[in-house]
């Protein structure tokens, strides 16, 4: 079983070596290779990754660092490597997606590749991710739904509980097993199921990409793991920044809106934001009421709306 790890760069490339270097002592005695796609960073990360990788002594049919020529966004980084195929040369039988910010622990691509041996009806197998201090990352989740958009905006304890069940970020699993999907920081795939599906959707240009990926691979038959036996460190959001945001960047709201768009229609797409305005709209009241912030940007709903009427929202890539 060939593997062929995935790592996408932007203005990262220390943090990125680090992260190959893990995977290289995790892929140990693992055929395949890596492949590290510079997205056009600008900032001479190309040649200080190849600097470096020459220094540690990296051969070239087990490491690869190229350069997608774009900045596409993840989706489109990791289709450019998967269209390039493994680095020294060949069809990979499994691919695994690493985050820039993600070091998987010695066993972790391991445990990955022996869960989807020993669950066939898994096409997707995704690791437990945990920060920097230990604490686990809230990674196994639901498809999103107009219920799960009304009640993450509405933040109501009678709602959440009524809605339970249709609320995106699931309990902390206890068990290895399926879940609806789960973060691309750490996520094995079988190389038949991109065959059947396609690629990542380059529509997207961050956010919701993996999500989409997940659920066309249900939609044909393959389940989404999540494993615990698979453990990685993820500092998270290095290259976008997400933790620092003031202002949420129009690629976001532009692939939330395709997500809801492609797989509900418009008229589905229309309802899902419908429900994220009015359960905003009843949180916001509710602050303004007990005189608190509401801890979202001032311009949050009313920039949601604006994305939903575009006929192409911005972000959207060509």
């Amino acid at each position: 079983m060939k593997l062929h790890t995935i790592i996408v760069n932007f203005r990262t490339s220390g943090m990125t070596i680090e992260s190959a270097e893990a995977a290289l002592a995790a892929m140990e005695g693992v055929p395949g290779g890596i492949t590290i796609v510079d997205n056009d960073s600008g900032d001479g990360s190309l040649a200080r990754m190849a600097q470096e990788a020459a220094r540690r002594g990296w051969p070239a049919d087990r490491v690869a660092i190229v350069d997608s020529g774009r900045n596409g966004g993840f989706g489109a980084g990791n289709n450019f490597a998967l269209r390039r195929g493994l680095p020294g040369g060949g069809r990979a039988d499994l691919v695994y997606l690493l985050n820039s910010d993600a070091l998987p622990h010695p066993d972790a691509i391991r445990a990955l590749i022996d869960w989807l041996a020993a669950h066939p009806q898994a096409g997707i197998a995704c690791s437990r991710l945990q920060g920097e201090d230990g604490v686990l990352h809230p990674t196994a989740f639901r498809f999103p739904s107009a219920a799960s958009e009304f009640e993450g905006a509405c933040r109501s304890g009678p709602v959440t509980r009524l809605l339970r069940n249709r609320i995106v970020p699931m309990p902390q699993p206890v068990q290895s097993g399926p879940v609806g999907w789960s973060a691309g920081a750490s996520m094995m795939i079988r190389q038949e199921v991109l065959d059947r599906i396609g690629l990542f959707d380059e529509t997207f240009f961050l956010y919701f990409e993996e999500t989409d990926l997940c659920l066309r691979a249900a939609a044909a038959g393959w389940q989404t793991h999540y494993v615990l036996e698979s453990l990685v460190t993820h500092i998270g959001s290095v290259s976008t920044g997400m933790k620092d945001w003031e202002r949420v960047p129009d690629y976001w709201y532009a692939s939330r809106h395709h997500y809801f768009r492609k797989h509900h229609g418009t008229r589905g797409a229309t309802a899902a934001t419908a429900a994220h305005l009015a359960g905003g709209a009843l949180w916001r009241l509710r602050c303004l009421l007990q005189r608190r912030p509401t801890g979202i940007p001032p311009d949050h709903l009313r920039r949601l709306a604006a994305h939903a009427l575009m006929r192409k929202p911005k972000g959207i890539s060509a």
